[in-house]
C-alpha cells in the first residue's frame, strides 16, 4: 500500500509540474484573466458532477461564504494571475524554483498571523532558501542588486507566493468545517465568477478565434491533470500517509519541471540554477523538519 501511494504521489507532482510547462504555451495564447478563468471553469463543471455522482450535499453556510470567496480571491485570481503573469516575462525554470518557497512564506506568516510556535531551527533553513531565491532573481548578478534591475517575472512569482500563503492561512480557519472536495469546487466557482468582468474586457471573440490547439490543450491539460486529478490524489494520499509525508513530495516539483523545461520548451539549465534549486529545497527540508520535531 505505502509503495501505491508513494507512486500516486509521484504521478500528482508531475502534473504539479506540467502545469509550469503548459502555462508557458497558454499563456501565449490566452490573455491572463481570461486563462485563470477558463482553467477553473472546467475544472469546477469536472469537480460538480463528480461531487454530483458521490451524492455530496452540495448546500453552504451563509457563515462560510465569505471566507470562500476570499480564498478565491487569493488562492486562485490572486495566485494564478500573478503566477500566468510571471510566466510571460521569466522562465517557468524560475517559477517552479520560487514556488518551492511556498511552505516556508508560510510558516512565517503562520507564526505572524495565527501566533504558531515558530522554531528556532527552522531559521537556518529558511535562511538557505531566501538564499537560494535570490540567487534566482539575481542570477548570480551583484550588478543586478547594484543597478536595481530585477526580473519583472520573478517579481511577480514572489507575489504568487505571497497570496497563496495567506490563501493557506485563510484555509485553516475553515477546512475542517467543509468537505474538501465540495470545498475546493466553491473556491474554483466564486473564482470563475469574480473572473466573469476581467474576461468581458479582455474581449474574448478578439482572440479566441486565434487560439490553437496546443493553447486549448495546455489549458485542458492545467484544468484535469494539474487541477482536478493531481487534487484527488492528493487527498487520497493525505488519508493514507498523513499531510507531512505528502507534502514532502511538493519539493520534486522544481526537480520535475527542470527536467520538462529542458526537453519541451529548451530552456537552458545553468549550474547556479542547479545550485540554487538545491539550496531552496533543502532549506524547506530542513524548516519542516524543524517544525515536525
Amino acid at each position: 500500500m505505502g509503495v501505491v501511494n508513494k507512486n500516486l504521489m509521484i504521478i500528482a507532482t508531475l502534473f504539479f509540474s506540467g502545469a509550469f510547462i503548459a502555462g508557458k504555451f497558454s499563456v501565449a495564447e490566452f490573455p491572463v484573466y481570461s486563462l485563470t478563468f477558463f482553467r477553473f471553469l472546467i475544472a469546477a463543471v469536472v469537480l460538480f458532477f463528480i461531487l454530483r455522482i458521490k451524492g455530496v450535499d452540495l448546500s453552504l453556510e451563509k457563515r462560510d461564504i465569505p471566507r470562500v470567496v476570499l480564498l478565491s480571491l487569493l488562492g486562485m485570481v490572486g495566485y494564478h494571475v500573478f503566477f500566468f503573469t510571471a510566466l510571460k516575462h521569466t522562465s517557468s525554470v524560475n517559477t517552479s524554483l520560487i514556488a518551492a518557497m511556498n511552505p516556508i512564506v508560510t510558516t512565517i506568516m503562520a507564526s505572524i498571523f495565527l501566533k504558531e510556535k515558530f522554531p528556532k531551527k527552522a531559521i537556518g533553513g529558511i535562511l538557505i532558501s531566501f538564499t537560494g531565491v535570490a540567487l534566482i532573481v539575481t542570477n548570480g548578478s551583484l550588478e543586478v542588486i547594484k543597478n536595481m534591475n530585477f526580473n519583472i517575472g520573478d517579481i511577480y512569482m514572489l507575489m504568487a507566493i505571497l497570496s497563496f500563503s495567506i490563501y493557506f492561512i485563510v484555509l485553516k480557519g475553515i477546512v475542517g468545517r467543509i468537505d474538501p472536495m465540495k470545498l475546493t469546487f466553491y473556491v474554483f466557482f466564486f473564482c470563475v465568477v469574480m473572473l466573469v468582468p476581467m474576461v468581458i474586457y479582455e474581449n474574448p471573440v478578439e482572440y479566441l478565434p486565434r487560439t490553437t490547439s496546443k493553447g486549448w490543450g495546455s489549458l485542458i491539460y492545467m484544468s484535469i491533470f494539474a487541477s482536478v486529478v493531481a487534487y484527488l490524489i492528493q487527498q487520497i494520499s493525505v488519508k493514507r500517509i498523513g499531510p507531512a509525508k505528502t507534502s514532502l513530495y511538493v519539493n520534486l516539483v522544481p526537480l520535475f519541471s527542470m527536467i520538462m523545461a529542458y526537453f519541451i520548451l529548451g530552456e537552458v539549465i545553468t549550474l547556479p540554477k542547479i545550485f540554487a534549486g538545491a539550496m531552496i529545497i533543502s532549506g524547506v527540508l530542513i524548516t519542516l523538519k524543524s517544525k515536525s520535531s
